[in-house]
């Protein structure tokens, strides 16, 4: 409702401010995945996440009719669109009501409410969770801002680019129907380490050219190395710390991931703008990029699995 208000009276600052408040629901909404985990069997629990994670696949499907149907049905455009969204949202309680999560039992004052977060942090399989899923998280956000402008850039239409993004929502998402089973049969790790490999040959292929078919190409390997990567990395999270543990691991994994993600965004257009002065050359340079981050979340999970394990 904000962000309609700024699009009404033209006020890009209250614009912001929608965005702003965006940016704390989708905050919040992001814990579903986690809130799943905790009415699932442990062995249940990786297809549980794979599933929540799923829904994306009808908003993927959903979100782009929305904007067809009603960006041009008011004098300033996009204004049904956010109106729609209102409605939408508005939608959301009744889903909800069919929601049976219990409340975790309440830690007294001399109760076990876990290890202190600085013992937490130093946990291995927390610690590479965390960087595992920031790093496919942020690199795929880095690479995706990036791709319509590229796309235009290269002398492609508008369209185009919606498309190729398309093509990537639907590549993030459709995989969540297999990837729980994948990671209950193979092990979060390897999923994991499936995902960096696919992150890596998205921008290897991103690197090749610039065709529309290297672009698709690329923005697909994109969606499905982040569903392996992101979905794995919860799942390994999930399994490492106590029930008294969760709100705290959960609450600072998703601070960790989603910083990097932030500092993604903010990278992505000055690589873009700065390398090379040219959209190839910047193009190159935000694929080029991935590869010091994709070492260090390799590294840290090849580390994971080499050392020793407790008894």
């Amino acid at each position: 409702a904000v962000s309609a208000s700024g699009l009404w009276i033209g006020s890009f600052w209250l614009y912001m401010a929608g965005s702003a408040l965006t940016g704390v629901y989708m905050a919040a909404q992001g814990f579903y995945r986690f809130a799943a985990t905790d009415v699932a069997p442990a062995d249940y629990a990786p297809k549980a996440i794979s599933w929540v994670m799923a829904g994306g696949l009808a908003a993927a499907i959903i979100g782009p009719a929305i904007v067809r149907m009603t960006s041009d049905l008011t004098a300033v455009p996009f204004l049904a669109t956010y109106l729609a969204v209102i409605g939408l949202n508005l939608a959301g309680p009744f889903l909800f009501a069919f929601l049976d999560i219990p409340r975790p039992p309440a830690v007294s004052a001399d109760g076990d409410g876990g290890r202190p977060m600085g013992w937490i942090l130093r946990e291995p399989t927390i610690l590479v969770a965390m960087i595992c899923g920031m790093v496919s998280y942020a690199l795929m956000n880095l690479v995706m801002t990036s791709t319509p402008l590229a796309v235009v850039g290269c002398g492609y239409a508008t369209s185009d680019a919606a498309n190729i993004v398309s093509a990537h929502v639907l590549a993030m998402f459709a995989p969540s129907f297999v990837t729980g089973h994948l990671i209950a049969r193979f092990g979060a790790p390897r999923i994991v380490g499936a995902g960096l490999t696919i992150l890596g040959l998205a921008g290897a292929v991103a690197l090749t050219g610039v065709d529309l078919g290297q672009f698709y190409l690329s923005l697909i390997l994109l969606g499905v190395g982040w569903n392996f990567g992101y979905i794995g990395a919860t799942a390994m999270l999930t399994r490492a710390h106590s029930p008294q543990e969760q709100g705290r691991v959960q609450g600072m994994n998703d601070f960790v991931v989603f910083t990097g993600v932030f500092l993604a965004s903010l990278s992505s257009g000055g690589l873009m703008n700065c390398a090379g002065g040219s959209v190839v050359a910047g193009w190159n340079a935000v694929n080029l990029a991935m590869l010091p981050f994709l070492v260090l979340a390799g590294g840290a999970l090849i580390w994971l699995r080499m050392r020793p394990q407790p008894a």
